[in-house]
């Protein structure tokens, strides 16, 4: 396979005319079937038919990058089916699967042989990556909302100074349930503002990054949600814990695996790509496709 830091497609028949800004883009533009590249796998072409019908499946920043990903997987695809058939490979079709991902699975399960993964790895990987493997922390909190229009800046900016009023009012030491009963849009404002216990994924995402770190007390500026501004205090918060190595180990080897496997399939890809004749195209990332 020829490389080249020149165009990705190459010996295109009907390939649009190369300008000077065209030479900037890695990858070739194709309004319409004529204008797809012409590439051919040891000999086989994939037809502009195909690569049209391909291009749905993998959505990009621009037509050009589109027509890339989907001329890379059928050459992936192809090669895969050449070796198959090389091979004389025998292929058990599952529920479910078509013949063409019934031969990826078999073949890459005949080819690819991982290493196995031992406990001295599992140990390193859990004592490097700590946060990985705590809980997260469980707050109590209580707080007021001042709402705002998520879409109406000039609101949210009237709203913002309106909740960092509130805020140097409580630390003068106005009551909090008094200020929640007459300011706040949240129906919590009914119970002096409690959103009782709340640790990860029980509430919206921009709220609880700030809210999971706040020490106790009241914050010192509002925290800005899609529903407003919110005056919090955290009235008790109970620090995640590292869950002991026994726990985790099988997700831990389980990641490993199919990191290990992944770079397995990614070398495989390469090697079956350098030892091909592929016109048409330069592949230079070979793996993408098939681990999506």
């Amino acid at each position: 396979m020829h490389h080249s830091s020149t165009p990705l497609f190459t010996d295109a028949a009907h390939a649009a005319p190369v300008t000077p800004n065209d030479a900037l883009l890695p990858l070739l533009i194709a309004t319409s079937n004529q204008d797809l590249p012409i590439v051919r796998v040891n000999g086989v072409e994939i037809s502009s038919t195909a690569i049209a019908q391909e291009m749905q499946y993998h959505p990009a920043d621009s037509q050009r990058e589109v027509v890339f990903l989907a001329a890379q997987a059928l050459v992936l695809q192809e090669l895969l089916k050449q070796r198959a058939a090389n091979i004389n490979l025998a292929v058990n079709v599952q529920d479910a699967e078509s013949l063409e991902e019934a031969t990826t699975r078999c073949l890459l399960d005949h080819e690819i042989s991982t290493p196995s993964i031992g406990d001295a790895e599992l140990e390193t990987f859990y004592h490097h990556n700590p946060r990985s493997f705590t809980t997260p922390p469980l707050v109590s909190a209580k707080h007021i909302l001042i709402a705002a229009d998520p879409e109406d800046d000039a609101e949210r900016s009237t709203q913002q100074e309106i909740a960092a009023n509130i805020i140097e009012q409580l630390q003068a030491g106005a009551d909090f349930s008094l200020m929640a009963l007459t300011h706040s849009a949240c129906p919590s404002k009914q119970q002096q503002g409690s959103l009782g216990q709340l640790s990860r994924g029980q509430t919206v995402p921009e709220f609880e990054r700030q809210l999971l770190r706040l020490p106790l007390g009241l914050a010192t500026q509002p925290i800005e949600s899609r529903y407003g501004f919110h005056i919090v205090v955290v009235e008790q918060r109970v620090e995640g814990e590292l869950l002991p190595f026994h726990i985790v180990k099988e997700r831990i080897a389980a990641q490993l695996s199919q990191r290990v496997w992944q770079k397995s399939v990614t070398h495989y890809l390469q090697m079956l790509v350098g030892e091909a004749t592929v016109e048409g195209i330069t592949l230079q990332g070979a793996a993408s496709p098939l681990l999506q």
